[in-house]
């Protein structure tokens, strides 16, 4: 598998690159965690255990072993939810600092996506200060992800950003050009933006190109895009990311990187408000007929996706995302990526486990 720095979107490859998402959300005491101590509230869920058992996240080993583990099964990017708050602090940052000093790093590209559901910026100086911390504090590093020269950042909800802009006199296109000129500034070519959007027009056909982003994709769905219900089984929740999929096919006017997903099952955080969403996990094999239904959409759509997907997620446990390896499933979850998207690669063991 070709690294994703080498990869000049768009570009198409006979590779595939897929990515997962990492929700750093598993550390003691930590504000904007969904719980003072998480694991606590998974405890009541013994299946969903990790294999490493209660892992303390942002540990050297621990980030080693994950950092291994997705490499081996054929993952070549990781994804860091990253959340900047009021008073311009970054908030969850432990993992992916962990990464950053992991021996084994190089195996891997890394990149950010900007949880921006928590009213953020309120003006042009949070945005500015945001970015001008990316721009010093990770874009430099060689691991991080980059496309057509470009390194990457996906903004969770692209509808977000466009409300807040607009909350101080602003716009989504004035935001993101100012970013621009700030990497510029840096000495970079640009940013890639991924604007994070279930298939809407005119949001795909032509409010996230007319602003600045260079391609879409997603953290999760519920539903299809014409469906109000939330899905009720792993089979409804696939339908609906193939209906996402097929739109931006035949509505989308930017580069898709594929969405995929390993469930939904919101139990340990409270629940869904329709209980019945919970029910939306998936099985090893569901799981890989939904990555197979991908794959090939890849395939009939190369110009489209250039062959590129991020799960979610590897450790989303408390909304039921997760393909990291558990102490009930092992590696069964991965086991489907490796059997989908490529071979099996064997590296060295980060000597620090």
């Amino acid at each position: 598998m070709t690294g994703l720095s080498a990869m000049a979107a768009p570009a198409p490859s006979d590779d595939y690159q897929i990515g997962v998402f990492y929700f750093p959300g598993w550390k003691n005491h930590q504000p904007h965690a969904p719980a003072d101590s998480p694991w606590d509230r998974l405890k009541a869920y013994p299946d969903k255990e990790p294999a490493l058992g209660w892992y303390d996240e942002g540990a050297a080993n621990v980030m080693g072993r994950q950092i291994d583990w997705m490499n081996n099964y054929g993952i070549s990017y990781v994804v860091f939810d990253w959340y900047f708050g009021v008073g311009d602090h970054v908030y969850l940052e432990h993992a992916l600092a962990a990464f950053m000093r992991a021996p084994n790093r190089g195996n891997l590209k890394f990149s950010i996506l900007w949880a921006n559901h928590d009213g953020m910026p309120k003006s042009y100086d949070d945005w500015l200060m945001m970015v001008r911390y990316w721009v010093k504090y990770y874009f430099p590093r060689p691991e991080f992800m980059r496309i057509d020269g470009k390194p990457v950042v996906y903004i969770f909800s692209a509808d977000e950003l466009k409300k807040q802009a607009e909350s101080f006199g602003s716009t989504s296109k004035e935001l993101l050009d100012r970013a621009q000129a700030v990497a510029r500034e840096g000495g970079l070519e640009g940013i890639y933006f991924v604007a994070g959007s279930g298939a809407n027009v005119p949001m795909i056909s032509s409010y996230a190109k007319t602003s600045g982003y260079a391609a879409f994709s997603a953290y999760n769905y519920h539903q299809g895009p014409d469906r109000p219900a939330q899905s009720h089984s792993y089979i409804e929740l696939d339908r609906g990311y193939r209906e996402h999929w097929q739109r931006f096919s035949d509505r989308g006017n930017l580069p898709l990187i594929v969405p995929m997903t390993s469930g939904w099952d919101k139990r340990p955080w409270g629940g869904s408000d329709d209980a019945e969403h919970d029910k939306s996990m998936s099985t090893p094999q569901e799981f890989k007929s939904h990555l197979e239904a991908a794959k090939n959409f890849m395939d009939a759509h190369v110009a489209l996706t250039h062959r590129m997907g991020v799960i979610c997620c590897w450790n989303e446990y408390g909304e039921g995302s997760f393909i990291e390896p558990t102490k009930k499933m092992g590696f069964s979850y991965l086991e489907q990526i490796q059997q989908v998207f490529g071979e099996t690669r064997t590296v060295r063991s980060n000597k620090s486990e």
